[in-house]
């Protein structure tokens, strides 16, 4: 979440499909269920992704993150193509993209498979072969995406590509890929941000960490928060789905966050965004 760097590796670079537990989601790679069965999240990763490729080169290319996220979401069957003069009709738009194999090998292979469906199904094999190794809800999890994935992300693939101004769509307040590169192009190239921290600031937050969370929890939120604060608000988005699959655990969002006191962290939540900022404990740490 810090290094946006080793962020994109993360979703271009397969993980190792392992785990020690029924605890352990290091076959997941940088994702968590929610995400995989929700899309939740999947906004900065698809922001992530476009800004690796948009910012590839001092001028920022913006049909070269478009090809780069297709690229990324091919499916290796259905309506094929990039670039294709437009029927007018966005229910029919292309979802396999096996033409751009030679410009994004890493991305999809020639038969149009991407690397998020490759994912997918890495995950359903080794779920298969590694039964004892994973969580009833995990199985129950793996099953789903084996079973309704597919052709569940052939439609959301469809959506992504409605276009601005199509009227009268679902797509008014939904996830499409011109709102995702309108923000590559607004925040810039990839950043590392691993901000020092103060001492006397880490041994507040240290000591402000209830004993199951992990410590490294508080600094890496508040690293986060001095790297995309804003000059008209002392409120900073905070993606909670992502840091869950940083931090390789929902524990984050559901438990973990709700137990640090207000005077060191204060949130605000509402189905839609959760903000957060410095509690009073921590503010004078900050200026």
């Amino acid at each position: 979440m810090l290094n946006e760097i080793e962020e994109f590796k993360a979703y271009t670079t397969f993980p190792a499909y392992t785990a020690r537990n029924k605890f352990d989601n290091t076959y997941l790679g940088r994702f968590t269920y929610d995400t995989l069965l929700e899309k939740h999240g999947l906004v900065r990763v698809f922001t992530i992704l476009a800004r690796g490729y948009v910012w590839g080169t001092d001028t920022p290319d913006l049909m070269r993150g478009r090809r780069a996220l297709y690229a990324w979401c091919s499916l290796p069957t259905g309506r094929k193509g990039f670039g294709q003069e437009s029927t007018g009709d966005w229910q029919k738009a292309p979802v396999s993209f096996g033409d751009l194999h030679d410009e994004f090998p890493t991305l999809v292979t020639e038969n149009g498979s991407g690397w998020y469906y490759r994912h997918i199904r890495n995950i359903v094999r080794f779920s298969k072969r590694n039964e004892g190794l994973l969580s009833q809800d995990a199985l129950k999890h793996c099953a789903a995406l084996d079973a309704k994935f597919k052709n569940a992300w052939a439609d959301d693939l469809v959506r992504f590509q409605i276009p601005l101004y199509s009227p009268g769509t679902k797509a008014m307040w939904g996830l499409r890929f011109d709102d995702i590169l309108a923000d590559a192009l607004l925040q810039g190239p990839l950043q590392n941000y691993e901000i020092p921290l103060s001492e006397e600031l880490l041994t507040v937050l240290h000591d402000a960490t209830p004993g199951p969370i992990p410590k490294e929890v508080l600094p890496t939120l508040f690293r986060y928060y001095l790297a995309h604060g804003q000059p008209d608000t002392d409120w900073v988005v905070l993606p909670v789905a992502n840091f869950d699959a940083y931090f390789g655990t929902t524990s984050f969002g559901r438990t973990w966050l709700s137990r640090f006191p207000a005077d060191i962290l204060e949130r605000t939540a509402n189905p839609s965004v959760s903000r957060f900022r410095p509690g009073k404990r921590i503010q004078v740490y900050l200026i």
